[in-house]
């Protein structure tokens, strides 16, 4: 198991790669081991519309090592797919190729899959483990299995607030995030695939919404009121995957209340208090702690949201 999770670590690492070109595909990373333990092959999804981890994984094997693939174990991070979308089924491939034995980190949840490349690979007598890593597994494309699942958007609340609990000062645009931080949140819009914030946001702060201070796309921009109310099915149309809700308190507190949420990220300036002003959402009951990480005098902490059973 030691060597499967070994292995598993590498898929990981590799799908990440895939961070922004793979959508609105998910991220997966593809290992093969030779019988007598060497890596003789390695992938991950590139670009969407373009070959799979699997594919790209055998693209790699040399030419001396394609003798090897009959007594090969592959790792992949996601199930293969057994259907025929943009690219063939990775299954058959893998059918195709001998491999011996598959190690798959956790089931893919898109309708198209959800065990059917595990079924198809065990009815071609292929030895296949499934759950190596799996929450990691999970982890990596929680934006992708939200999409699928609850046909919405995966929805990260953020905001920054004082030692104290505020995010303004006496109802003041306040800069509250020092620059380094303020990078990482741009760092994040680029990962995200659009951010959204209240109309009195928009009016009284003029949010740019963009990536200025960081590399990559910016996320689509939207305004929320009652006029122009968010539309969840009309996002999961275009294709939305994960939006960013940056505020104000009200629309912040309306997303808690109504439990639209995935993620929290709030970050606390320990150094900043002031004494009136607009004050922060509360931390709900389900948010469990993910991460925590210290930046000079600002402390971000990421939480999730805890499923009920």
């Amino acid at each position: 198991m030691m060597e499967d999770e070994k292995y598993m670590r590498r898929c990981i690492q590799l799908a990440k790669n895939g961070q922004q070109n793979a959508k609105p595909n998910p991220m997966v990373g593809a290992v093969i081991v030779s019988a007598d333990g060497r890596i003789i092959g390695e992938g991950y999804h590139v670009r969407g519309g373009e070959g799979h981890a699997e594919v790209n994984a055998f693209a790699s094997v040399s030419q001396e090592d394609e003798a090897l693939l009959p007594g090969a174990t592959m790792y992949v991070s996601l199930e293969p797919c057994s259907h025929y979308g943009k690219t063939p089924p990775c299954a058959d491939l893998i059918i195709k190729k001998r491999i011996r034995r598959v190690v798959v980190g956790c089931i893919d949840e898109f309708a198209e899959v959800q065990g059917r490349g595990i079924q198809k690979l065990r009815d071609a007598g292929i030895a296949v483990e499934v759950g190596v890593l799996e929450a990691e597994c999970q982890e990596l494309n929680r934006r992708f299995f939200t999409f699928h699942r609850e046909h919405r958007p995966y929805i990260i609340l953020k905001w920054a607030q004082t030692a104290n609990g505020f995010i303004d000062d006496h109802f003041l645009p306040t800069q509250i995030s020092s620059d380094f931080t303020k990078m990482l949140s741009h760092k994040l819009r680029a990962e995200e695939d659009a951010i959204l914030v209240g109309r009195v946001t928009d009016e009284r702060d003029h949010p740019q919404l963009n990536v200025r201070e960081w590399h990559g796309p910016d996320p689509k921009r939207l305004v929320i009121d009652h006029q122009h109310p968010l539309n969840l099915s009309s996002l999961h149309a275009h294709r939305i995957q994960s939006l960013i809700i940056e505020g104000g308190a009200q629309t912040l507190n309306t997303f808690i209340d109504k439990g639209l949420w995935d993620e929290l990220r709030v970050e606390t300036n320990l150094s900043m208090t002031v004494t009136d002003g607009t004050r922060a959402p509360r931390i709900p009951a389900e948010a469990k702690a993910k991460e925590c990480r210290k930046y000079d005098d600002s402390l971000i902490v990421s939480y999730r949201r805890l499923k009920e059973n």
